[in-house]
């Protein structure tokens, strides 16, 4: 075979090839930035689920505030320091040197 025929043939594979490449990698979203996306996509659906079973988590929570008396008084005596009758009284330790901010 004549040794032009040769470098012809190379050139023909390399365009070749260099076609195959550019259709896997070239473009506007090449392989690596589709396997990026789908990365990012599974970690923005990790992400919706877990505000999806907090959210969940806070409607149950709510309706218990709502309704449930034994939520209702845990609160009350927690948050706002109220007592139950004349049975029960509070008693609220005041530091005498308070630290400055």
């Amino acid at each position: 075979m004549p040794a032009a025929k040769r470098s012809q043939r190379w050139v023909w594979m390399a365009a070749l090839l260099g076609g195959a490449v550019f259709a896997v990698q070239g473009g506007e979203y090449s392989t690596l930035d589709l396997f990026r996306q789908k990365e990012r996509e599974a970690t923005l659906r990790r992400a919706v689920d877990s505000l999806q079973h907090e959210v969940d988590s806070l409607t149950a929570l709510r309706k218990q505030v709502r309704t449930d008396a034994r939520v209702q008084e845990r609160i009350a005596r927690e948050r706002y320091g109220m007592v139950r009758g004349d049975k029960e009284i509070v008693y609220r330790f005041i530091d005498a040197n308070p630290a400055k901010p």
